[in-house]
């Protein structure tokens, strides 16, 4: 496996416990934890055990993802997504003025 899908699951990891942390000092923990996993894995060179750790990684995530993940207000699906969009200009009746 690449060192491009071990950083992919390292952010996806840090995301998922931002998802479930309520406080950004509680999610600081909880990502100096997750990066102490990945570094003590990090001198794996063997590629079936990569593929193994890459596996066991992915159900961990799959098994941890939050219901209702955090999204950003004014992202797709957030409490601000397309909030006061101007109005839509609408023609003019026939005959009207």
């Amino acid at each position: 496996m690449s060192a491009n899908a071990a950083l992919s699951l390292y952010r996806r990891s840090l995301k998922l416990a931002l998802d479930w942390a309520v406080h950004r000092h509680t999610w600081r923990g909880q990502a100096v934890y997750i990066r102490s996993l990945f570094e003590a894995n990090r001198d794996v060179r063997d590629p079936r055990q990569q593929k193994v750790l890459f596996r066991e990684t992915e159900k961990l995530l799959e098994a941890w993802k939050h219901p209702d993940p955090y999204r950003a207000p004014t992202a797709p699906g957030g409490s601000k997504w397309e909030r006061n969009l101007p109005a839509r200009k609408l023609p003019l009746a026939a005959g009207g003025h």
